[in-house]
């Protein structure tokens, strides 16, 4: 299992739409970078990754689970771009933000931390550990 971390605007989709979409899962659709997309289409069912509020609140709020492999991006004709379906599996008992990112030295080599900007990335299994255990919620499940 590979793990990975979305970014989204709340204002736009936030956790709350997500959880309400249920086993059935969303379209992680609009990206437009390669690089982002390119990890979406190393990415397999199953593989776990956290849910992150960017903007105002600028925290991991829960976790997801691809449940659809890469496939075109329905919300363009455009063939390069690719997405994949995501599905709520747990929210965290307490959000982790990016302030307790950037001050823990264990997380210190996280994307999210050298490139705050990429909306789609990917996360270590060390990493995913240290944030679950942080966010108060079990790393597996």
């Amino acid at each position: 299992m590979a793990y990975w971390l979305f970014k989204s605007e709340p204002s736009t989709w936030g956790w709350d739409q997500q959880v309400a979409k249920g086993d059935a899962g969303e379209e992680w659709d609009g990206v437009r970078n390669y690089q982002a997309r390119n990890f979406m289409r190393q990415m397999a069912v199953g593989d776990r990754g956290f849910f992150y509020h960017s903007q105002k609140d600028k925290a991991i709020v829960g976790i997801v689970e691809v449940c659809a492999e890469a496939h075109p991006d329905s919300t363009t004709d455009d063939e390069r771009w690719e997405c994949v379906d995501i599905k709520a599996v747990r929210p965290f008992a307490t959000p982790v933000t990016l302030d307790q990112i950037k001050a823990d030295e264990r997380l210190g080599e996280m994307v999210l931390v050298k490139n705050s900007r990429l909306s789609v990335q990917p996360v270590s299994e060390a990493e995913w550990q240290v944030i679950c255990d942080l966010g108060g919620t079990q790393a597996t499940q």
